[in-house]
């Protein structure tokens, strides 16, 4: 079984070193030469790469991933998803419709990966850095308060900031999802994913991937009409609000299982 997780993680990092030069020679150019395509072309390449690596997952590690339900990729959409795996950002891409999302992404992430770190700067995702200074962090949350401002495409955030290590969905750390709800009206859309969190770790998920029986639910949609006239007070109390709807989607999710 073990076997299978290497095979499986060997095919995906194939495609990081194959996917880095295609997409900094023939993806992003093509995108910015045709600036009307430019969201066409770069939303096939990533759904194209999530695809990839969940049916390798799949189908040569042998874990059990659901088919991920259809979120519409517009403008003014937010989607919160909780954080337990390294799958989930191909599974919330792979959910996403006719738009690839801008995902809220660690800064270390920016350098030094094959594909990943140039797509962090192609699909021009925001950057957060948790152990910044004063001044970086202003830096940050503003560009993440343009960001949220000017998308024209879906924003994700994982809203506890890291991996849970419990499967329970963690504390909100909400100073970036404030930021964000108040630039404009969203439409957001709730990810709940569960089994995966006890593979993890990456030396877990690479020996135990046979081992993961995934689920995956979508709630949605609600509306946050915009921030006129809210308070700070109301900001809070909306993603308040979602994370009680994620944490009783997960606590449903898991009764069904025991059942």
């Amino acid at each position: 079984m073990k076997l299978r997780g290497y095979l499986a993680l060997a095919l995906v990092c194939l495609m990081l070193l194959v996917g880095d030069p295609i997409q900094r020679l023939l993806i992003w150019p093509l995108a910015r030469l045709a600036p009307s395509s430019r969201i066409r072309v770069l939303t096939r390449w990533q759904h194209a790469l999530a695809h990839f690596v969940l049916g390798a997952v799949r189908h040569v590690g042998g874990a059990r991933i659901p088919e991920v339900p259809a979120i519409p990729g517009r403008a003014g959409t937010l989607v919160l998803m909780n954080h337990q795996s390294l799958l989930d950002i191909p599974i919330v891409v792979a959910g996403l419709r006719d738009a690839y999302p801008r995902i809220i992404t660690r800064r270390r992430y920016e350098r030094w990966i094959p594909l990943i770190s140039h797509m962090v700067r192609v699909y021009q995702y925001p950057v957060v850095d948790p152990r910044a200074n004063a001044g970086s962090t202003r830096r940050s949350l503003a560009a993440l308060s343009e960001a949220a401002r000017e998308s024209a495409v879906p924003l994700v955030v994982f809203p506890e900031g890291t991996r849970t290590k419990d499967g329970e969905i963690g504390r909100f750390k909400t100073q970036g999802l404030r930021h964000i709800l108040a630039e404009r009206g969203w439409t957001v859309y709730l990810v709940v994913t569960d089994g995966f969190w006890k593979r993890a770790k990456f030396t877990d998920f690479m020996s135990g991937m046979a081992g993961i029986d995934g689920a995956v639910r979508v709630l949605g949609p609600f509306s946050w009409p915009g921030s006129d006239g809210a308070g700070s007070g109301d900001i809070d109390a909306f993603a308040l609000a979602m994370r009680e709807r994620m944490v009783e989607a997960l606590a449903g999710m898991r009764s069904e299982v025991a059942a």
